[in-house]
């Protein structure tokens, strides 16, 4: 593609260089780069893709853009702009051929529910006839084509680039996780939508922005500037739903648990096997059977119907497209047989999101909750406390141990988290070989190896407990220091039910 047609609705302050070359390829990280590629100078939190300018040219890379101008060999293409961030979603949609414009795009945004909203609205939207693709948390898919999440919302130039393999694949819709950090970014600017769904908002992602009103403003920003005339549907019993509905002003389609929701819950049944309830959808009404657990799975069902609905699914597809979907990975993830004690593995790692998923469990439990979990590193630490206080609250036995430390001391992090353990005066620390003694009240300890925490919580669990793992459901690696490490909750908890003694041996 010619230099000049990329760059027709970009403000270039200066250009030096041949103007008119061809541009082979795109990329923000040196390493892509290749002949006559354009290489963008993206300044990141920890690096600074001005310094990697050299190494993109010694590749290939006949066009920079930046903002302060480098040295380079003759030949080559400087673009001087004045903010470098605004660049690549532009450049990106007029290099892959504006995909979006092709695809029926739905944009999931809020804290907790989005995964399991992209799931169900994927289902819905093949039973109804269409062709999918969907870009979050877990992977990136469409057809038989998986590719791994790096991102929930990948960069901007990466996103560009699988919309438009997505749409030359025959690809009619797609679902899209939209993390607040890619809005901020501008990741998802050069993005048309056609519908926009908010699902709740609570505290998270507050190392990035700092407090919860700027991360509201982060969400509120993808419905006031970015889904223009997409539909706005949002949930109108989240209190911050509440006010996005005032703040922005705008025609929303919403959904919850009040009768007055354009998609409501009208009536249902929980149990430790699943959910039966009756939902309705404008004048639709239809009853959903599903095994996907708890009030909080209800709120991401008629979430997904609300979505569907608005795009003209009938309700039939919808009920079928619903009850479809039998697991999602790491979320409230069965991981136990028929014979076990119940083992569960979830993403939950937010208090909120603690909160609900042992809330429910508390409502099925025969006897004991043994909940394993730990916090990442290099994240908010504010909200370790409010973890550790859910944690030993809503369980008998919580057992403290490593998440993603990352850059940080693992037990410098358990000691952020036993700050707010401690606030709870009820709750006792016992060693975690005196956890097989506790009896009565709630108790915790500390075992910062993950496997082995794991492992305590499974032999020690009886066959009337429930047993959550919590924190890095789908998550098959851990991060310590710099070093990236296969690790999954899942096959080490299935390891070790494997090992307990079974019934008659």
């Amino acid at each position: 593609m010619k230099l000049s047609r990329l760059l027709e609705n970009i403000d270039v302050i200066r250009l030096t260089g041949p103007a008119d070359g061809g541009v082979s390829g795109l990329a923000y990280d040196s390493r892509e780069c290749r002949e006559n590629f354009l290489f963008i100078a993206l300044p990141g939190f920890r690096q600074d893709g001005h310094d990697f300018i050299p190494d993109a040219v010694a590749r290939g890379a006949r066009y920079i853009v930046c903002e302060k101008k480098p040295a380079v060999p003759p030949g080559v293409t400087t673009i001087l702009v004045e903010d470098v961030r605004h660049v690549p979603g532009i450049l990106g949609k007029v290099f892959y051929g504006d995909p979006t414009s092709a695809l029926t795009l739905i944009g999931i945004t809020g804290t907790n529910g989005k995964t399991t909203v992209t799931y169900l609205l994927e289902s819905i939207l093949r039973e109804a006839g269409h062709s999918v693709g969907v870009i979050g948390t877990v992977n990136y898919r469409y057809g038989t084509t998986l590719l791994p999440a790096p991102y929930t919302t990948p960069q901007s130039i990466d996103l560009q680039k699988i919309l438009r393999e997505m749409a030359d694949a025959g690809v009619t819709h797609v679902v899209m996780e939209v993390s607040s950090h890619a809005i901020d970014l501008g990741r998802i600017d050069d993005c048309v939508f056609d519908a926009g769904l908010f699902t709740n908002l609570s505290q998270d992602h507050l190392d990035y922005h700092h407090d919860m009103e700027s991360y509201y403003e982060a969400k509120k920003r993808f419905f006031t500037e970015i889904l223009g005339a997409g539909k706005m549907i949002v949930n109108a019993d989240d209190p911050w739903g509440k006010r996005l509905i005032a703040d922005t002003g705008k025609k929303v389609f919403t959904y919850g648990f009040a009768g007055d929701a354009d998609a409501a819950v009208l009536r249902f049944r929980l149990s430790i096997d699943g959910t039966e309830a009756d939902m309705s959808a404008g004048k639709e009404l239809w009853r959903v059977r599903s095994p996907l657990i708890g009030a909080f799975n209800l709120y991401n069902m008629i979430a997904s119907a609300a979505a569907a609905a608005v795009l003209d699914i009938p309700g039939e597809s919808i009920r079928r497209g619903i009850e479809a979907v039998r697991t999602i990975p790491g979320r409230i993830e069965r991981v136990s047989g028929p014979d076990d004690p119940v083992v569960l593995v979830d993403y939950a790692h937010t208090e909120d999101a603690l909160r609900k998923v042992l809330e429910t469990l508390r409502e099925f439990r025969l006897r004991r909750i043994i909940t394993v979990f730990g916090c990442g590193g290099d994240r908010d630490r504010s909200k370790r406390p409010l973890m550790g206080r859910a944690a030993v609250e809503l369980s008998d036995i919580s057992i403290v141990t490593s998440d993603n430390p990352r850059r940080e001391d693992p037990l410098v992090i358990i000691e952020d988290i036993e700050r707010g353990i401690m606030e709870d005066r009820q709750v006792r620390r016992c060693d975690p070989g005196m956890l097989g003694d506790v009896s009565g009240g709630r108790a915790y300890t500390v075992i910062p190896d993950r496997k082995t925490a794991i492992a305590t919580a499974v032999m020690l669990a009886g066959p009337e407990d429930i047993v959550l793992i919590a924190g890095k459901g789908h998550e098959d690696y851990q991060i310590i220091g710099e070093r990236k490490t296969f690790f999954d909750d899942r096959i080490i908890a299935r390891e070790y039910l494997a090992e307990r003694p079974r019934k008659g041996g």
